[in-house]
């Protein structure tokens, strides 16, 4: 025949028998003919192969022997591969092509000796047929967990593998503890001992399994409670691939062969919700962002003039959105202390985005939104860019306490950015930090102890009582004194912090943004914006309207502690050393200066609202109160913060309102009670 081409003839679903001398041969199974020229693509072989046995192209691999070798077989995954495969048998006008089951290579599997002789006992196809009638958990699931010391990347890898597991060995899991520290997990089934607890390690920060009972006394049947495993995303997992293969790739279908392969018992819409996730998981998302958002942004600086909206695309085709409406920039400038928390996080509506949000707080200490941007990824690069962007937008200039997570080099890129701004750590995150070194070697009661400690370590005001806390934590425990040291406590401790954060000290940004956006389907990016647009707007108009029944200079909640504080103020002794500075006895002596604003104890200072003791000097000396209080607790700045309205945008909804009737025209059909609905 002519050099560079030759008939393959294509074997599967046979056996291979080894002789007594070393040589292989092949018995049963199907065999088809393919023409393979030398300039033939292994992604075109691998097509024919795949049209002819009905098969997926990642199930298996193919294999050939060299002429005069019965011995060795040798693997083609590449178009080098296929070539040599051509040249080598040009003398002959057929070769013979196996195409063999792909053998996982895990020690608690057979897997290809390096001889290229296949171990174990089979050599077969898998044919979509063949997946149906077996189990996909002999991937290896059933012992995705191992026992005590198996190390994972972190909570998330467990929860996966012990989700995993759990389908695979047949039995439903709770958790007893579930968080970015530990997880806790046992036996679904009354009085089964199986029980599994894995944990962060404070020294090598790795999360392990710490202990482990593997022993089941129940059934182990998941029967009709498997829906309870079957998430939509976890549906959406493992049906994605064969949805890109098959698009027609119908609900009941995905039932069945969840049924067969893990046992699970779905309903029809928990199938037609798996679907929708992996359909649009496989959707490229930037498209939509691409061309709906630039629009969009016009429109918010069409109708909301003094609005920033501004749309960045990457080279990588990915789009940032950053928004900041006139009315936020506004009330945050005129009314809101100069203080902003900077918070990244996921949405739970749409896993594809992430939002960066900048929040202030009002004189009634609520979230009050400034800016936020709709993002993919939560770098520095991101972060960097959202600040330069608020920076931009903001026309006062003031001296700003920022408070973050240091998150992704925050800490650089606000110093870099505000260059003469405060940089103070959130210490919901930094409590949550110290609570990681403490293992399961400490007892409950020890754990408060310390914990309370760490905690007055944080608002102590003074540098002796900061460091009496360091003593005591240092008494329990030398490493945990030094962590605390290590973590830089001028950035978060009132000892040692040179900025003002007035009182606050952490956000619930990211709970109040998620509840804003709690829908049942995957908003897009322009749903996700004018979502919050228009909460944004309830807000302000609803705190605005709130001002009606205010009557006192200072608002309600500053109100009500100064007169508890006041309470305890008249049981202090006062003494008058010259007409501003005043000596106040309680446990201790203090000093207030009524001029500067100012007390030893140095509360006053830090939250801008007076002390116990200056409220003391204030009573006796018939001041007012309003006088000696920060003007960002007062009603009239509470009024200026609320006193622009963001406007609607009337066409925003065409858009989306499209996007939802394409959703809800494909929701699943009722079924009836006789069977499955088509």
């Amino acid at each position: 025949m002519v050099r560079g081409k030759v008939l393959a003839v294509c074997q599967s679903g046979g056996e291979f028998v080894t002789g007594r001398d070393g040589s292989m041969s092949y018995s049963g199974g199907e065999a088809h003919a393919i023409e393979v020229t030398g300039d033939m693509k292994i992604s075109d072989f691998k097509a024919e192969i795949s049209s002819m046995f009905n098969c997926r192209g990642d199930t298996f691999t193919i294999k050939y022997f060299l002429p005069n070798n019965k011995r060795t077989l040798i693997t083609i995954s590449n178009d080098k591969d296929l070539q040599r495969m051509v040249d080598f048998s040009a003398g002959s006008n057929t070769t013979d092509v196996y195409v063999l089951k792909k053998v996982e290579h895990r020690t608690s599997r057979s897997v290809v000796a390096d001889s290229g002789t296949p171990t174990d006992a089979t050599a077969t196809l898998v044919t979509l047929d063949d997946a149906k009638r077996r189990k996909l958990c002999t991937t290896g699931w059933e012992s995705m967990l191992n026992g005590v010391g198996q190390v994972f990347d972190g909570p998330k890898a467990f929860r996966d593998a012990l989700h995993k597991y759990a389908i695979a060995n047949s039995f439903l899991y709770k958790f007893i503890k579930n968080d970015g520290v530990r997880v806790t997990a046992e036996c679904l089934a009354e009085n089964c001992p199986w029980r599994v607890h894995a944990s962060k390690s404070p020294a090598k920060q790795e999360f392990t399994i710490k202990k482990m009972n593997n022993t089941h006394t129940c059934r182990r049947e998941i029967g009709k409670e498997g829906h309870r495993l079957a998430s939509q995303r976890w549906v959406a997992s493992v049906i994605k691939e064969r949805l890109r293969e098959s698009p027609n790739y119908r609900p009941r279908e995905i039932a069945n062969d969840l049924n067969r392969e893990y046992g699970l018992n779905l309903k029809y819409a928990q199938a037609w919700r798996g679907k929708f996730v992996a359909k649009k998981e496989l959707q490229n998302p930037h498209e939509e962002a691409c061309n709906q958002l630039p629009w969009y942004c016009e429109r918010i600086m069409e109708t909301n003039p003094g609005s920033v909206a501004t749309l960045r695309t990457t080279d990588n085709s990915k789009c940032h959105i950053f928004v900041a409406f006139h009315a936020s920039l506004s009330g945050f400038e005129h009314g809101c202390r100069p203080l902003i928390f900077l918070d990244g996080f996921s949405l739970k509506a749409n896993k594809h985005w992430k939002l960066l949000a900048a929040t202030a707080v009002d004189g009634e200490n609520n979230i009050f939104p400034v800016s936020f941007s709709v993002t993919e990824a939560e770098t520095i690069e991101q972060w960097h860019w959202f600040l330069l962007q608020l920076k931009s937008a903001l026309t006062m200039s003031r001296t700003i306490t920022f408070v973050s997570n240091k998150q992704n080099g925050l800490e650089d890129a606000v110093a870099q950015v505000f260059e003469d701004s405060y940089h103070a750590y959130c210490v919901h995150q930094l409590t949550e930090d110290f609570k990681r070194q403490l293992d399961d070697t400490w007892t409950q009661e020890l754990k408060d102890t310390v914990l309370d400690t760490f905690q007055r370590s944080i608002y102590a005001c003074k540098a002796e009582e900061f460091n009496e806390c360091i003593e005591s934590l240092r008494a329990e425990s030398k490493e945990l004194a030094e962590w605390v040291l290590s973590a830089k406590p001028e950035f978060w401790s009132n000892s040692f912090f040179k900025g003002l954060r007035y009182g606050q000290y952490f956000s619930k940004c990211a709970e109040t943004f998620n509840s804003w956006i709690s829908i049942r389907y995957e908003p897009s990016v322009m749903q996700i914006v004018d979502i919050i647009r228009c909460k944004m707007m309830e807000l302000m108009y609803t705190r605005r309207k709130s001002l009606d029944s205010w009557s006192e200079t200072l608002t309600p909640l500053v109100n009500q502690r100064l007169e508890q504080e006041m309470t305890k103020a008249r049981t202090l002794d006062v003494i008058c050393t010259t007409g501003s500075v005043f000596e106040v006895r309680d446990d201790s002596i203090n000093v207030v200066n009524i001029e500067t604003w100012e007390c030893t104890c140095r509360r006053w200072q830090i939250n801008c609202l007076p002390c116990i003791h200056a409220l003391a000097v204030i009573e006796q000396s018939n001041g007012c109160v309003y006088d000696y209080s920060s003007k960002y607790f007062t009603t009239e700045f509470f009024r200026s913060t609320y006193s622009l309205s963001i406007n609607p945008i009337p066409d925003a909804g065409k858009p989306m309102c499209m996007d939802i009737v394409d959703m809800t025209a494909s929701c699943p059909p009722r079924i009836h009670e006789n069977g499955w609905s088509t």
